[in-house]
């Protein structure tokens, strides 16, 4: 009594599963790379374990000769206040990040946070990731 098996396990070899996680993973990658906006500034950040979570609005940045940068447009210190009102006028949640540079001194920080609080803003200091 000769017993053959039902079950034959094919040698081919289905492509298809494969190509579909490989556009779910171009998918990924083309819809978080568009959400990345890199600091078109040259700045040493200070360094810090925690990530920026708060939803970028603008940019704030204060190099090392204390010019100060409203996203990539180079702003005079004291309309920075004036400048940030017209531009955040429009947003809902408006939401600043501040990129200072390692040796700025702290006063110059306190300045651009002084001006978020008054102005009811959310302000984020970045850093750079160990």
């Amino acid at each position: 009594m000769a017993l053959k098996s039902r079950n034959k396990v094919s040698p081919n070899f289905n492509m298809s599963s494969m190509t579909d996680i490989v556009f779910l993973l171009l998918i990924f990658f083309m819809l978080t790379s568009t959400l990345v906006s890199p600091n078109a500034l040259k700045l040493l950040l200070p360094n810090s374990k925690s990530k920026t979570l708060e939803k970028q609005t603008i940019s704030v940045s204060i190099n090392k000769d204390l010019d100060f940068y409203i996203n990539e447009n180079q702003v005079i210190e004291s309309n920075l206040e004036n400048e940030l009102k017209q531009v955040l006028s429009q947003q809902q949640e408006p939401a600043i990040i501040l990129h200072a540079d390692k040796t700025v001194d702290i006063e110059h920080v306190v300045k651009v946070m002084d001006i978020a609080y008054r102005n009811k803003y959310k302000i984020v200091l970045a850093t750079k990731p160990n």
